[in-house]
């Protein structure tokens, strides 16, 4: 396929003239592996437009997210998406870009508020609940050109909807195997993208939200560093722990969206900290294809698990450390900080005790004509559609400010972000690598196990300590076919230099492939 392409642009590349053969310069898209870069390039070069672009990935999500597979990742579309693409055409044509993001479409998990469609967290009750506003991140990528194409399915952020899906859609199916899990809480974004349904997404991380979806979902995808990104207008359960982020295809749109969403917000306090430490170049600039030339890579040992359940997985990480050796970088393995991370982690979960706290506050922010303004309202209407979790954490409010296991909490979360900045600091580190999960992806017809935070194939430390971890594309498990994701972590704010060192590996490694159970449409390639 590949050397039919190659030969398709040679013939293309050449015609005949006045003067014998002569070579022009031809172009191929493909829209399941173009870039916001190669977007712009078509846009540039007059060969697409927004409006085409919108009217692509409509057609993908009207052929396999209702039909075909059937893939269940839409909650809203949005009924102007097409109108506001054409206005961002003509104001492209009259005035330029508005920025790299002018009309590139972008699907947010259904956890961002947005002024013209409902926010309902997956929540059946929530369903028509209006915000008056756009969250700060959805404010802020419209401003630069941005389309908000719709908003997605997600495990139910209230309710006690099935993994992966929540009490108003159901559960979300994978494009790589609908038998197995899709991961949560972004379930939506990571399906959506695996299947392009738009060029980016956006997820939304308290324990792994984003990490999760990113590796059974086969993409790139940033938890960022706490207070890099603003939570304002988005739903949340935890102040300490939340955080949002940009989930796709490639660490260039990635990227791209991090530079428009990245900043101070005053409604935000956390965001204070990222004053000064964002770059003043777009954060595009730092992608190399020889970013892992000369790196100081610390092997998070302490978090890789054993025995047989992880075989596959672990034959998947080395290998993915033999390709960064070979391709320069200077592996510190073990970089060990003597820590059981496996025993810390259970008791390092704020949302135990933030959530209804949380929760509250962002319901209050909503219209008077909302469906539910209070935790209270939630539990007397939902009843036993309300999670669990949520009910207890209900009982703690008003004792959070002398909560011991709150306090401990804070704790164990403190001495293991000292730990890992320790590590880093004594091997001049510049990140730390560890895989997501080595055992295979869950079938969805298996029981979610009790004690599931505490399972044995969950390594969510960046979204206890607040650290910053980017999942990049690490291959697939041989027995079943699913993705297997790398996870690089490392000290807040250095964003830069992560982009840096994952896209030196996704450069040299290329293990991203299409979902085989949304292919191409017609009109999706051409030349130009």
């Amino acid at each position: 396929m590949r050397l039919l392409r190659t030969l398709r642009l040679a013939v293309c590349a050449l015609v005949l003239g006045p003067w014998g053969l002569v070579l022009l310069h031809a172009a191929h898209f493909d829209l399941s592996t173009a870039t916001i870069a190669d977007i712009n390039a078509a846009f540039d070069a007059g060969a697409l437009t927004s409006e085409k672009l919108v009217s692509l990935y409509l057609a993908r999500i009207a052929a396999y997210d209702q039909q075909g597979p059937s893939l269940n990742t839409i909650i809203t579309l949005n009924a102007k998406a097409l109108e506001t693409a054409r206005a961002l055409d003509a104001e492209r044509k009259a005035k330029g870009p508005r920025s790299p993001l002018h009309g590139i479409p972008i699907l947010p998990k259904d956890v961002y508020d947005t002024f013209d469609m409902p926010t309902s967290g997956g929540f059946k009750l929530m369903a028509t609940s209006q915000p008056t506003r756009d969250s700060f991140v959805i404010a802020r990528l419209r401003a630069a050109g941005a389309i908000i194409l719709g908003k997605l399915n997600q495990s139910d952020w209230y309710g006690v909807g099935k993994s992966g899906g929540g009490t108003l859609k159901g559960r979300v199916l994978s494009p790589y195997n609908p038998q197995k899990s899709v991961g949560g809480s972004s379930s939506g974004t990571g399906a959506a993208m695996a299947a392009w349904f738009a060029t980016v997404g956006l997820g939304s991380d308290t324990e792994g939200s984003i990490v999760v979806p990113n590796t059974l979902n086969n993409l790139v995808g940033f938890s960022t560093t706490h207070g890099l990104v603003s939570r304002t207008g988005m739903m949340w359960s935890s102040p300490a722990q939340e955080s949002g982020g940009p989930m796709g295809r490639s660490l260039h749109d990635c990227a791209a969206v991090l530079s428009v969403i990245a900043g101070y917000d005053a409604a935000d306090l956390p965001t204070q900290d990222s004053v000064g430490k964002i770059p003043d170049r777009p954060y595009t600039a730092f992608i190399a294809k020889d970013g892992l030339r000369g790196a100081r890579i610390g092997v998070l040992r302490e978090m890789f698990h054993s025995g047989p359940l992880h075989a596959e997985g672990l034959a998947l990480m080395e290998k993915a450390l033999a390709d960064m050796k070979q391709a320069g970088a200077v592996l510190v393995d073990p970089a060990l900080t003597g820590l059981d991370f496996f025993k810390l982690l259970p008791d390092a979960d704020t949302a135990d005790y933030e959530r209804a706290t949380a929760i509250d506050h962002y319901l209050a922010g909503l219209p008077a004509d909302a469906p539910i303004r209070s935790v209270d309202e939630m539990i007397a209407k939902g009843g036993d559609l309300v999670k669990s979790d949520i009910i207890a954490t209900a009982k703690l409010r008003g004792t959070l400010d002398r909560n011991p296991g709150l306090a401990s909490v804070y704790k164990t979360e403190a001495l293991m972000r000292d730990a890992l900045r320790a590590v880093m600091d004594k091997y001049q580190l510049d990140v730390l690598v560890l895989p997501y999960r080595t055992a295979l992806p869950d079938d969805i017809s298996a029981p979610r196990p009790g004690n599931w935070k505490n399972f044995e194939v969950r390594n969510h430390v960046a979204s206890s300590t607040g650290f910053p971890t980017m999942i990049v594309p690490g291959g697939f498990f041989p027995s079943d076919g699913m993705p297997f994701g790398v996870q690089f972590l490392g000290r807040p704010f250095t964003e830069p230099a992560m982009i840096k060192i994952a896209s030196g590996y996704e450069a040299v490694t290329r293990h991203r492939q299409p979902a085989p159970l949304t292919p191409p449409l017609p009109g999706e390639t051409f030349d130009y």
